[in-house]
Order: structure tokens, then sequence, then C-alpha cells
């Protein structure tokens, strides 16, 4: 038999050999709730961060992704549990309460809670504000009755004992003001040291008292920028009780505020949230820093304004139902996408550089 015959009966016997299948995709349900910019439906598609890596998670595991967006965070995660869904991601908090009835992946994202108060409640304490106060007003028209009372007193007393205070009434006045504005200010003046017994007593009484004036004049134009940054915003997490706070029922946010026992108005949802904020009837909101964030850049430019740092850091992770054997394939793949770049590039895409 030539080359050329076994090669031909080598083809003919592997062309009647029945075609390999490929390894069918395994289709998988993952539960999502909308939480920009982690999870949104935009223009007929899922996207988002959350979204960008599980259909990066799915494609490296051959699965078949199908993304059920559902209304509430708490049929999101209940339907996970009762194994009615195969993973849930959003934002989901990693929590030991969670843990304990379900099973997380590695952590996928580091956040944090923070602060939001509406623009017009925002302001800056102002120099100029303090300067043109009622209370900085009233200190100088104090100041300048006490300045004059106390010249005219060193003019009864000095007048006939020192040629400076040796004038009629009707000019004195000023003239006595001058020298008591300046002995609070400069400390006097050598020339018209006080010679009688009772002028040199009250001219030391004058400088110490002036330690007073000078001290007072400081404290109102603090106070008065003190009190405008107060009564203009909210900076500390200490500034909430007493105030309408809002969050979403369930939230780690919600948790931390019982915690707190701090007061707050739960919404069930981030949408029905965020239109109580923008109607006004609730003027701030404690919720996830990285949600917040988005909303001021975007739809809520102009309205909402973030404020400070983040406080009682948190990870989102993916939520599996407990026993699930998807978790270690997934929590491998996140590893790999770690380390081979591609989480960083979804990172940036939605969120920039990381600082």
């Amino acid at each position: 038999m030539t080359l050329r015959s076994l090669w031909f009966c080598l083809f003919t016997f592997l062309m009647s050999l029945p075609a390999m299948p490929l390894r069918a995709q395994e289709q998988v349900v993952v539960n999502t709730v909308t939480r920009p910019p982690f999870s949104m439906p935009l223009g007929g598609q899922e996207v988002g961060f959350t979204m960008d890596l599980m259909r990066e998670v799915s494609r490296r595991l051959n699965w078949d992704m199908r993304v059920k967006r559902v209304e509430s965070f708490e049929q999101m995660l209940e339907e996970v549990e009762r194994g009615e869904a195969d993973m849930a991601a959003a934002n989901v908090s990693i929590t030991a309460g969670r843990e304990a009835v379900m099973d997380f992946s590695q952590p996928i994202f580091e956040s944090g809670l923070q602060i939001m108060l509406h623009e017009d409640d925002v302001s800056e304490p102002s120099l100029m504000a303090a300067l043109l106060s009622w209370d900085l007003f009233a200190a100088i028209g104090i100041a300048f009755v006490l300045l004059l009372v106390g010249g005219m007193l060193m003019w009864l007393f000095e007048r006939r004992a020192q040629p400076y205070f040796d004038r009629p009434l009707k000019d004195a006045w000023f003239p006595s003001f001058w020298w008591a504005l300046n002995l609070v200010v400069n400390g006097g003046f050598e020339e018209r040291v006080p010679r009688s017994f009772l002028g040199r007593i009250f001219g030391v009484l004058l400088v110490l008292s002036s330690l007073f004036v000078v001290s007072v004049f400081v404290a109102k134009i603090t106070a008065a920028m003190t009190v405008d940054a107060i009564n203009g915003s909210v900076n500390s997490v200490n500034d909430l009780y007493g105030k309408r706070v809002g969050t979403i029922q369930g939230s780690t946010a919600a948790g931390f505020l019982d915690r707190r026992e701090i007061d707050y108005v739960a919404f069930p949802g981030l949408d029905k949230m965020l239109k109580d904020f923008e109607d006004g009837d609730t003027r701030i909101v404690v919720f996830d820093a990285p949600v917040l964030n988005h909303y001021v850049r975007t739809e809520g430019a102009g309205i909402g304004h973030v404020m400070g740092r983040t406080f009682l850091t948190e990870y989102y992770g993916i939520i599996f139902p407990q026993g699930s054997e998807k978790v270690e394939p997934t929590n491998q793949v996140l590893l790999q996408m770690q380390e081979d770049g591609t989480y960083e590039t979804i990172y940036r895409k939605w969120f920039g550089r990381r600082s």
C-alpha cells in the first residue's frame, strides 16, 4: 500500500467518526437589583461594575448567564436563600447575618457609608458673613460705648491735672474717646500718662479690660463663622440626631443607624428614597458611598452633595445559596482576574483610578 493510499484510508476513517459535541454552557440565574453604578438597565442592556464582572466570570466558566432584575434587595436575597436563583450580585455587603444562611464569594469591592445633603443645605464658613453679622455689629457698638464712657470718665478725672484733657465738655468727647481707644490698642501715650490718683487707677483698669475687649471681637467672629457652618450643614454622624434621615430598609446603613440609635425613615428601595430626597421631604440620606457619589455626578448633579469621608468600611461580594458548588470556581476566576489585570480594567471603567 502506498503512502498516499494510507493517508486516504486514515482520512476516511476519521471522517466516519461521530462528531465530538462541545461542552454545553451551563445556564445560571443571577439575581440583581438596580444600584447604579453596580447594576442598572440601560438601552436594553444589563450594565454596571458588578454586571461587567459577572459577565467576565460567566465567560471564563462557560456559563450562560441570565440576569433576573427584581424589585427589592430583600427579594433578591430571599430567592437566592431559597435556591430559586444561582447567585445574586449588585452591591451586596458581606455581613455575618447573611453569611450564616448563604455563602459569599471573596470580596469584589471595598466600600463604606457616607452622608448626602441637599445642595441648598450646604454652606462653608464665610468670613464676610461673619463680619456682617448682627452679633459682631452689637459687639462693636458695645465697645464704642465703653470706650466713649471710659474716655469721658478719664476727662473728668484728668481735666484739671493734664493739659490734653483741659477743654470744655463739647470739645472733649472725641479726644477723650481717641485717648481711650489708643490706650486699649497701643497701651496709651507716654506723654499723656494719667496724673491724678483716680485717673491712674482708672487707666490701669482700662488697659486690663482691653484684653477682654479684644477677646470679645475674636470670639464673636469665630462664633459667627462656627454657627454659620453648623446651621448650614451636617459634618459627621453625630450631627444626625434629631434630623430627618433617610436610608433603605434592611441595608447595612439602616443597621448602623439602629446601633447608633439615630431615627430614620426606611424606604423600600433606592428609587423611592431618591425621589423623596429630590422632592425635599428628606434632606439627609445615609447610604453606600459609591451609590451616592454616582448619583451626585449624574442625575443628582446640583441636587445632592456628599459630605466628608466614608465610615463603616464594608466589602461587597457575590452571594450564593448555602453549599453552592459555584462558589469555589467563582473565587478561582476572581483571583485570576485580579492577577491578570482584568479586574482593574473593569474597576477603572466605572470608578477611575484608585486613590
